[in-house]
């Protein structure tokens, strides 16, 4: 499809803007913030939206790490796009082509996998690019662009949802580099992903002298005596009968998946005392809500019986309710075509320089064309649909699990995949975690996948600012899926009945009289 002017001048903008886009994604991924403790990436959005002429609100939702920026040329529909920024613990990794934490740091301390990094900078390029072509053509309308962050539990976007903040968009477009095949270079057609709850079971051993009382008499204080096993042993309890019952706790049916993660409670002193707190955080990701409902009422049972065994409390706390996904195809198709003209990614002599060297490193033979061939061609959503569907039963209409999902219950919502670096492995290899890592902190391998996905989102929102055709069959598709649109008759609500969980012991940095460091000191000889 032609492109239509302001469309070639977005474009032209993003790639005019390229040192400054090169220079922000290598700021974000260098703070390596993790989730709900994002502070100076938020800040870092904030202060660079309101000097772009943004509205912005800082702590939207509550949540002390998001934002909602917004800005108008007239009256007109409104198109959305967002940043994520949140990075994950025990990742931490230079921009190099070695393995090696950034500076300071120890390999304990947050750093982009996905990365998120190159994800919300691919957003604000293409916000930008798309805010220039409308001042320049005069092209009216509007840009709501939210923050999201602790989208690696799920955190923002369900939270978002339910307080409206994605209500009255015309479209939202979802970009996220591609983590799986064939979803690379690419739009979602049917199979979204599916639902995901994440909560922490809290453990308190507040009144261990009730537990093994006998005739009413109290636990005698010695050290000698009974004593009650407290949190930490509620919390083994919790851990390792919900792993042996993983299996039980689901139909064999569908993918589904369960993760724990420990949360510390900084217990550090040595004494014959119980525990009096511990906290598991526990993540499922299913096709259907009812799945997830299934999941949550054994641990309930499993978190009751692992307090009644120690003597302790239990409490659970939602982290976040995420929807599986709605899908549209009008929407998805704007995107594709968008996609068709930009092209995939190119890496350059220099970005294949970079793999080579990482083959080198790790002591495999350098290669010609380091990157996956699959980074550099396109596939058409439905090709890749058939593909998706291939290992999925006919009565699975999810899978895997992303809370973009959550937006597309409020508008027209589409979802597209760009290539990320990735390399080609010999036979039988696989590569380490790092390196992954670096190459998406490396300006020479992360900034085609910037440039790619912010041309593709400014070109995918002036379509659907420019042409009431394409918008308007989105917003037709979006009304029959739902039957009416927001709350109509087969219209998902949000799941979300809790305040934003920012208050538990998440990982962060943290500043004391040793200086900046990891929250469990990391920056130490042989760390």
């Amino acid at each position: 499809m032609a492109l239509t002017a302001a469309q070639t001048d977005a474009a032209a903008h993003v790639t005019a803007m390229s040192r400054e886009l090169s220079a922000w994604t290598a700021q974000i991924f260098d703070f390596g913030e993790t989730a709900w403790r994002e502070y100076r990436s938020a800040a870092w959005y904030v202060e660079t939206l309101r000097a772009q002429g943004f509205t912005v609100e800082e702590g939207s939702g509550g949540m002390p790490t998001a934002f909602c920026a917004e800005w108008s040329n007239g009256a007109g529909p409104v198109i959305g796009m967002y940043a994520e920024y949140d990075a994950v613990p025990g990742n931490c990794q230079a921009a190099l082509s070695h393995r090696a934490p950034r500076a300071g740091l120890g390999y304990a301390a947050g750093g982009h996998t996905d990365p998120h990094s190159g994800l919300g900078i691919s957003g604000l390029g293409g916000l930008l690019a798309t805010k220039s072509a409308m001042e320049r053509f005069g092209i009216k309308g509007g840009l709501r662009f939210t923050g999201e962050p602790a989208e690696k539990v799920r955190g923002s976007k369900p939270i978002h949802a339910a307080k409206g903040y994605y209500d009255g968009l015309a479209g939202m477009l979802s970009f996220h580099p591609f983590y799986m095949l064939p979803m690379c270079n690419t739009v979602r057609w049917d199979t979204h992903c599916g639902a995901a709850y994440a909560m922490v079971y809290r453990f308190l051993c507040d009144e261990p002298e009730r537990w093994g009382v006998h005739d009413g008499a109290p636990i005698p204080q010695s050290h000698s005596a009974v004593r009650a096993p407290g949190a930490n042993d509620a919390l083994m309890l919790m851990y390792q009968s919900s792993k042996a019952l993983r299996e039980a706790m689901l139909p064999h049916q569908g993918g589904w998946s369960i993760s724990e993660a420990i949360l510390t409670a900084g217990q550090a002193t040595a004494d014959n005392l119980p525990a009096g707190l511990a906290e598991v955080q526990y993540m499922i990701r299913v096709p259907t809500i009812a799945m997830a409902d299934q999941v949550t009422a054994v641990l309930d049972r499993n978190a009751a019986a692992a307090a009644a065994m120690t003597g302790c409390r239990w409490e659970r706390h939602w982290v976040s309710k995420s929807r599986h996904g709605l899908a549209n195809h009008a929407i998805a198709s704007t995107v594709w075509d968008a996609l068709q003209s930009v092209g995939a990614p190119v890496w350059d002599d220099a970005a294949k320089a970079v793999a080579r060297e990482i083959q080198t490193n790790l002591g495999i033979a350098p290669m010609a064309d380091p990157f996956l061939d699959e980074c550099t061609r396109l596939i058409d959503p439905e090709a890749a649909e058939a593909i998706l569907r291939r290992d999925l039963p006919p009565s699975q209409l999810n899978s895997t699990s992303d809370d973009y999902t959550d937006m597309s219950w409020h508008a027209p919502t589409a979802r597209f995949y760009i290539a990320r670096p990735a390399l080609k492995a010999p036979a039988g290899a696989s590569y380490p975690a790092w390196v992954m890592n670096a190459l998406g902190g490396i300006p020479a391998t992360i900034d085609p996948m910037v440039q790619t996905a912010a041309k593709v989102l400014a070109l995918s929102a002036l379509r659907l600012l420019e042409d009431e055709a394409a918008r308007a069959a989105a917003m037709d598709e979006f009304r029959t899926r739902t039957g009416g649109g927001i709350g109509g008759t087969a219209w998902c609500a949000p799941l979300c009945d809790y305040d934003p969980p920012i208050h538990f012991r998440w990982p962060e940095y943290v500043t004391t009289a040793r200086g900046r460091d990891w929250w469990i000191p990391s920056a130490m000889p042989g760390a």
